[in-house]
């Protein structure tokens, strides 16, 4: 059987689509798989924040269009970037396996970050930007677009003296580690990560019969669940890109804990049944 998939063009969009494709692959060997290359509104549009013209919609519309038209059967993406909701008639089918959830500070080796005005520290998200100024209050944040290889050019470049990135594109892309720079991991209990990040997310028509066998058997069930948890977040609180919310969240057996940030950054937990996941976002969430 031949299966489509769509990606955006970017070098994480094509690895992250790539380690789909090998976790398929190492399950079904009956299948043919094409790629298609897709360009969406977010990769073209590098000099507006992404509040300003649609939010984080405008990494999947193109994608979701393909999906609907038959021209592609599946669509991979960074859980993360996508809306609050989907396009009709359209589903996240499966998840691989989390990889690494935190922030990172990128600085020029040997060039720590200094809690001063005269420090610039790049970074196109409003979460990023209020827990940094909650750890670094005098720092001066600026507003940075672009795949992680023009951010990291940037900064070696002296526009920046810091990126914030996410780790897990660092480490899909194999460049975690450099000699000309030093990547400081941040954890949750101070620096609370987007909601679903680190998950990749795999699209596809609902009550496709034809591709379901194969889904299932690639969904890492244990991050569905967080999956589903950490987004039911933003949902409920109809929160886009436009404010700056956290949400992580990590099981044990049947027990699933969620942390979940505000406007004011203070970080609020709590755990539950996972049968009773979206009731205990609904309690967190009232909170904040």
């Amino acid at each position: 059987m031949k299966i489509k998939i769509g990606t955006r063009k970017s070098k994480l969009a094509l690895a992250q689509t790539e380690m789909f494709i090998a976790k398929l692959k190492s399950i079904c060997n009956d299948i043919e798989i094409e790629t298609i290359h897709i360009s969406t509104k977010g990769d073209k549009v590098l000099d507006k924040s992404l509040a300003s013209f649609g939010g984080k919609g405008v990494f999947i519309s193109e994608l979701e269009s393909a999906l609907l038209s038959g021209e592609i059967d599946l669509a991979v993406h960074s859980a993360k970037d996508l809306p609050l909701e989907l396009a009709e008639g359209l589903e996240i089918s499966a998840v691989l396996e989390r990889g690494n959830y935190r922030d990172v500070l990128v600085t020029k080796n040997n060039s720590p970050i200094k809690n001063s005005s005269d420090f610039v520290v790049g970074t196109g998200s409003i979460r990023r930007r209020s827990f940094l100024h909650r750890l670094y209050p005098l720092v001066t944040v600026k507003d940075i677009r672009g795949n992680v290889d023009t951010r990291l050019r940037k900064l070696m470049n002296g526009e920046y003296d810091a990126l914030i990135l996410a780790a897990a594109g660092l480490e899909r892309l194999g460049i975690y580690n450099s000699k000309e720079y030093t990547v400081t991991p941040f954890d949750y209990n101070e620096f609370l990560p987007s909601p679903c990040q680190g998950i990749i997310a795999v699209e596809s028509r609902k009550n496709d019969e034809r591709l379901k066998s194969y889904i299932n058997l690639v969904n890492h069930q244990k991050t569905f669940y967080s999956f589903q948890l950490e987004r039911a977040v933003p949902q409920i609180l109809n929160a886009d890109c436009g404010m700056p919310l956290g949400a992580y969240s990590e099981i044990n057996s049947n027990k699933i804990t969620l942390y979940v940030s505000g406007e004011n950054c203070n970080i609020l937990s709590k755990s539950a049944d996972i049968s009773e996941s979206f009731e205990l976002a609904k309690e967190l969430t009232k909170k904040l």
